[in-house]
């Protein structure tokens, strides 16, 4: 089972921002901006293109639902999403709120946040979720 099975499972503790369920959202524990969140399978899938066409078409749904609650939560120019995935064996999603491009580098310094902040941040976001269900 993967780290983000166990995440999702509730084994292992996460900062939620979304859930249904099928997929499951959190917070980066290592974020290029406040908000960057992974969204993911409640299945595990290593490869994102091995899911089948129904559940990502869904999976797609659902990230853009979460997509639409962080930036009413923190506003940007847009949401990013980055699919790479080759240090956890569970395909994920990055939704990160961005202004330029340069805000989606993953070479750049991450941020270290308190983990007030990220339950903060975490709760706006599930909050922003919540009024579209």
């Amino acid at each position: 089972m993967s780290i983000f099975s166990k995440i999702a499972a509730g084994e292992i503790p996460s900062y939620k921002c979304a859930e249904d369920e099928r997929f499951y959202a959190f917070l980066d524990i290592s974020p290029l901006a406040v908000g960057h969140t992974l969204v993911i399978p409640r299945e595990e899938v290593d490869y994102f293109f091995d899911i089948d066409d129904d559940t990502l078409a869904a999976y797609q749904v659902f990230a853009k639902k979460v997509a639409r609650a962080l930036k009413s939560a923190y506003p940007c120019r847009k949401v990013a999403q980055v699919v790479l995935g080759l240090e956890v064996p569970h395909a994920h999603i990055h939704l990160i709120p961005m202004q330029t491009e340069a805000d989606v580098d993953f070479r750049k310094e991450h941020l270290s946040l308190p983990a007030e902040e990220m339950q903060e941040i975490a709760a706006r976001i599930y909050a922003e979720f919540q009024k579209q269900a």
